[in-house]
């Protein structure tokens, strides 16, 4: 096993384009939790030192890209929306592992082939570019559980749509296929399922073919203070999470989405 192919849940592959693909290996649905967070976060670190990289195709094993968050013990589709709060208060943040990506330096390009909801939205919002295949779908549907959405949602989402599509997504919690992902900017390119992934890799190609210091530097110049209204918007999402998880809304939208009906709120 080499430095950067050192986790069971991330896989590396670079190519001699000095493109690395990056495959999160959690299928089939790629629930996520702060260690998967922080082994991709160690992983693009390593890439930014790795003269052999110069671009990143983000990519996941299984069917969808990545269905949420995993944490607790109740197992993996029980917890798939539930807020991500780290058990040891002393650890780290799975939101401050989160911002490490945004730190990262090396340009990023997401294949989506099928779902990224809740947190999973937020990934795949973290990189440069998205490729989507119409199969993907996205959704912010924190509200549909009663809590706050986290990830850098509050930044990413209108900085992509704008402020009134960000706030209808949020607020109504509803799934948006790929072709209306690909309309309304949530992603770049719309691609055929068997040809995302290649297509993902050769346009990553074409920007590891341009000088790598002036990349970096624009990507520097364009995203600006981006990873530091990340953190502070993540200050806040935790905040407002774990003040919403003690409401009986949550409480109540677990329990629906785990009885696979509708939710009854009463705003308490």
């Amino acid at each position: 096993m080499t430095a950067l192919d050192r986790f069971d849940d991330v896989g590396v592959d670079l190519d001699d384009r000095f493109v690395a693909t990056v495959e999160i290996r959690r299928p089939p649905h790629n629930f996520f939790d702060g260690e998967l967070i922080g082994n991709l976060a160690s992983t693009f670190e390593a890439l930014d030192e790795d003269p052999r990289c110069r671009a990143i195709v983000l990519c996941s094993e299984g069917k969808s890209f990545c269905a949420g968050a995993q944490l607790g013990g109740g197992g993996a589709k029980k917890n798939a929306q539930a807020a991500p709060r780290e058990p040891d208060t002393k650890a780290p943040h799975l939101y401050d592992k989160a911002v490490r990506l945004f730190r990262t330096q090396t340009p990023v390009v997401a294949a989506i082939q099928g779902a990224a909801i809740g947190g999973g939205l937020g990934l795949a919002l973290m990189p440069d570019f998205r490729f989507a295949a119409p199969e993907a779908r996205f959704a912010a549907n924190f509200a549909r559980l009663g809590f706050h959405h986290g990830f850098g949602l509050s930044v990413t989402l209108p900085d992509l749509v704008g402020r009134s599509r960000a706030m209808e997504l949020l607020y109504t919690g509803r799934r948006v296929r790929g072709e209306e992902a690909h309309a309304m900017g949530l992603c770049d390119r719309l691609v055929p399922l068997e040809g995302l992934r290649s297509a993902a890799s050769d346009f990553a190609a074409e920007i590891a073919a341009s000088a790598p210091l002036a990349v970096r530097s624009i990507r520097e110049t364009l995203r600006g203070d981006l990873a530091e209204r990340i953190r502070i918007a993540t200050d806040r999402e935790k905040v407002e999470q774990e003040r919403l998880q003690k409401s009986q809304d949550f409480r109540e939208g677990v329990r629906a989405m785990g009885e696979r009906r509708t939710p009854s709120f009463t705003g308490s």
